[in-house]
């Protein structure tokens, strides 16, 4: 009974964090609460670490000082690179990282595994069994200017 009260304590902050995460790029307070959501999360538990990383990245897009901007983005960097080096292959690590990368700046040259991260995307995500992951990341696709008309439809 006390491990399925964990495990669902954890599904429900997991659950919340993803909901920021969504909101983050638009709202700087939900950036903001990311952030501080995920400030104690370390690479034992890589999903959540990505998420920290994610949270520095929406940050760096909301603050003007552009020191503090490549700071966050720097630091969102190598958090998801530690993540996804402790589980490559686990879909929402891989979701994160082409999220960001798709929408990074060319010029901050952190595209290199956008191509790498969409093929698994596109070949896995019918598979997963998490509803809440496998509509997050299909919205994401279907929206994404990443992808083509044919690659769209087979998400569909």
């Amino acid at each position: 009974m006390i491990f399925s009260t964990v495990v669902s304590g954890q599904e429900n902050e997991l659950s919340k964090i993803r909901n920021l995460y969504q909101r983050a790029p638009e709202r700087e307070t939900a950036a903001k609460e990311l952030l501080k959501i995920t400030e104690d999360y370390r690479k034992e538990d890589p999903v959540l670490f990505a998420y920290k990383g994610a949270a520095h990245m929406m940050m760096a897009k909301h603050v003007i000082n552009p020191f503090t901007k490549m700071s966050h983005f720097n630091k969102g960097k190598k958090i998801y690179s530690a993540a996804i080096e402790a589980d490559p292959k686990n879909m929402e690590l891989r979701f994160l990282r082409y999220s960001v990368q798709s929408e990074a700046p060319g010029f901050l040259g952190y595209k290199q595994n956008v191509e790498e991260d969409k093929t698994l995307l596109l070949k896995n995500t019918k598979q997963l069994q998490d509803p809440g992951l496998k509509k997050m990341i299909v919205e994401y696709l279907l929206s994404s200017d990443g992808l083509s008309s044919a690659e769209k439809e087979k998400l569909k």
